[in-house]
């Protein structure tokens, strides 16, 4: 079965995109090395997968740790908002705490997950004294103790890979 992106983008496409979500920093000249192109093709092409959405941005993901950053939380959240308007005020609210890198609207016992980086246990409990003045009914926070995996690379040539071994 062919995957979605595989229908809009072409195989150097993805390959692109796979060499900049590993390697951002990485220049034209060398992807055009690796995917057998000129730099100014290679060019056109980044320009064009991030006029059409498939790049979004690229930053610098910097190490929490390094940064005082030793307090990683993710926090369940249960709300008895049900009016529209009233719900994007909330969301907005999430959208505002710098402390908030993740905020995921669930199904299930918890409306909201929310995946915050604090310093330590006084930045968290002032986090959730703002969470409190939000009208929020039920408030389940989780401490990360270690990390088994982090990853920002979505599996887009392992998908490639599959359709055409299924050919």
């Amino acid at each position: 079965m062919e995957s979605i992106v595989s229908k809009v983008l072409d195989k150097i496409d993805i390959q692109i995109l796979d060499i900049l979500q590993k390697h951002a920093h990485v220049s034209n000249a060398e992807i055009a090395r690796q995917v057998n192109l000129s730099s100014p093709a290679v060019h056109t092409r980044i320009k064009r997968l991030e006029s059409e959405g498939y790049i979004s941005r690229q930053v610098a993901i910097l190490n929490p740790e390094k940064l005082g950053f030793d307090l990683l939380c993710f926090v369940f959240i249960s709300s008895n908002i049900h009016h529209a308007e009233k719900l994007d005020i909330l969301e907005e609210a999430f959208r505002q705490m710098p402390e908030v890198l993740e905020c995921h609207c669930l199904t299930g016992e918890y409306d909201y997950l929310l995946k915050v980086a604090n310093k330590d246990r006084k930045d968290l409990q002032n986090f959730i004294r703002k969470l409190n003045k939000l009208g929020i009914t039920k408030i389940q926070t989780s401490l990360g103790l270690r990390e088994i995996k982090y990853s920002t690379v979505l599996p887009i040539s392992h998908d490639n890979e599959e359709t055409e071994d299924d050919s």
